[in-house]
């Protein structure tokens, strides 16, 4: 049987992204150069479409899901059709991954059927153990840990409105998440700055804070975690923030309204920040709670270019972790 180690060998060796992650659990998996090589590619991808429509056409994904998606979903089930692909969805959310039977079996079963898994759960712990029992990539789509394929989405759309996101700061205001988390180490690998205002007990795991330091040391990135929205915001290119209860925190809800009333982004908050700094949410949005209408229907607002950047970054996520040795990409063009 081939291993995940030998196949990432021969990625190493062939394919043109250069790193030898098989699956995408965290955003350290990639490291700094995959999350380059991962933004290299969605770039190419979403300027020329119709170069890859059959790139994975021999290919097929399965799409396991234990909470409710809209933008996750459809963009893995566009980007595998665009290019030429597969995808089956999964309904779990009555029965929870495990439950009917062992996560082993599970993954033993999956990789003599497809050629990859994309999970979306609760508990990160899911994620790790099909990686370690299936022998076919493992794609991340949201765990309690983290959300790579948002964060690479996200700083697409930083590269494609600052010219350089080395030189950019990225205030994020809110609940110390899972977005938080990839957030941060994508910062980190890209060499960027990042500030995170969070309440007291909110804030981000320290083992992904020191991460991202460890990360930041060697890129020249800037992590900061704070208390103080305001001083986050302060300089700030891009304001950011996610909904203060998120799925399976719905009985906190009204204890968190109360508690993260003064990180709420509006018009007043933002206008902190530096005046052409942008406003971003992964989305959806409890209008009225972490946002005001004002500021996410304003012209500063790109999350629905987030939301379509999503499709772009998942292509080259499938691209990289399922085209393998096989995938080569197409010769640019004299003018671009």
């Amino acid at each position: 049987m081939i291993t995940k180690t030998s196949r990432a060998q021969n990625q190493a060796a062939n394919a043109p992204a250069k790193f030898s992650a098989t699956d995408l659990l965290s955003i350290a998996d990639l490291g700094p150069a995959g999350v380059r090589s991962i933004l290299d590619l969605a770039a190419v991808v979403k300027a020329r479409p119709a170069d890859f429509r059959t790139a994975l056409a021999d290919k097929q994904l399965v799409l396991i899901f234990e909470k409710p998606s809209l933008r996750t979903r459809l963009t893995f089930e566009s980007a595998m059709a665009s290019l030429g692909g597969v995808s089956f969805y999964m309904d779990q959310r009555g029965d929870r991954i495990g439950k009917r039977e062992p996560i082993r079996d599970v993954a033993r079963n999956l990789e003599r059927w497809v050629h990859g898994v994309v999970i979306r759960t609760f508990e990160h712990s899911v994620v790790t153990e099909m990686a370690q029992w299936a022998e076919i990539p493992v794609i991340n789509a949201l765990t309690d840990l983290e959300h790579p394929c948002q964060a690479l989405a996200d700083y697409q759309t930083l590269e494609e409105k600052f010219d350089d996101v080395k030189k950019i700061k990225l205030a994020f205001v809110g609940d110390g998440n899972n977005v938080v988390h990839s957030l941060m180490l994508t910062a980190a690998c890209l060499g960027s700055s990042i500030s995170v205002a969070t309440p007291k007990g909110y804030e981000p795991q320290k083992s992904v804070v020191a991460q991202a330091l460890g990360i930041a040391a060697v890129t020249g990135a800037k992590i900061e975690v704070m208390h103080d929205p305001v001083a986050a915001v302060r300089g700030a290119d891009a304001v950011y923030t996610d909904v203060w209860a998120s799925m399976g925190q719905e009985s906190q809800a009204a204890e968190r309204a109360r508690l993260f009333q003064p990180y709420q982004v509006n018009d007043t908050l933002i206008g902190k920040a530096e005046p052409h700094a942008l406003f971003m949410h992964c989305l959806p949005a409890h209008r009225g709670d972490e946002v005001t209408d004002s500021v996410i229907e304003s012209p500063r607002s790109v999350v629905f270019d987030e939301a379509e950047n999503r499709l772009h970054a998942q292509k080259s996520i499938l691209l990289v972790l399922l085209g393998g040795d096989k995938l080569r990409l197409p010769a640019r063009k004299a003018n671009g």
